[in-house]
């Protein structure tokens, strides 16, 4: 007989999984209590490195159902997604989303529906490198400088330098102009 498990992931300390074990419930799924798994984690975590969820790993067994309300409570990549239904379906354990209408993602459909989510996050991904290159683009061209701004002035990144050719370690010249160690390194020599 499959057991059904849920996945609850929040943010910060301030919010609840409450609300999610209700809407897996209200969406008709009987989960006892002691199967509910929840933890406080960023969604850009991946999923194996969290603990609650490998606890719930571990404890999976085969025909089981694991129960999620949204993709993102999995992680908030794609790919990492994808890793993590596909371990789990290694298990023969079912993975319901119910943002996506409870599709079963291991099921062909829900394997089709997951390339989708893919092939749309990889789009989005690459309009975002495109757009940020071209922004940089515009803003050389308008000749403003990029990078982070310097934390030594002229003068003293020719001290350093300077002080560098005479033997000065990088530890007593970063104490001396207060900055950190790979500001001075950066100098060279």
């Amino acid at each position: 007989m499959s057991r059904v498990f849920a996945y609850c992931r929040v943010s910060t300390a301030e919010q609840s999984f409450v609300n999610q074990v209700l809407e897996l419930q209200a969406a008709g799924f009987n989960i006892e209590p002691r199967r509910v798994i929840s933890e406080t984690v960023s969604g850009s975590t991946p999923a194996m490195e969290r603990q609650g969820f490998r606890k719930l790993v571990d404890r999976l067994d085969w025909e089981d159902v694991l129960v999620v309300t949204k993709l993102d409570r999995l992680g908030r990549n794609a790919m990492d997604v994808r890793a993590t239904v596909e371990r789990v379906a290694e298990m023969k354990v079912r993975v319901h989303c119910l943002a996506l209408g409870g599709v079963d993602l291991t099921s062909p459909a829900g394997k089709m529906t997951m390339a989708v989510i893919a092939a749309v996050a990889e789009f989005e991904r690459d309009l975002l490198v495109e757009r940020t290159q071209a922004g940089l683009s515009r803003a050389k061209a308008q000749g403003k400088k990029l990078g982070r701004p310097a934390t030594l002035t002229v003068q003293q990144q020719e001290l350093v330098r300077v002080r560098r050719k005479e033997g000065a370690s990088l530890g007593v010249l970063a104490d001396e102009f207060g900055v950190r160690r790979s500001a001075i390194q950066r100098l060279g020599r």
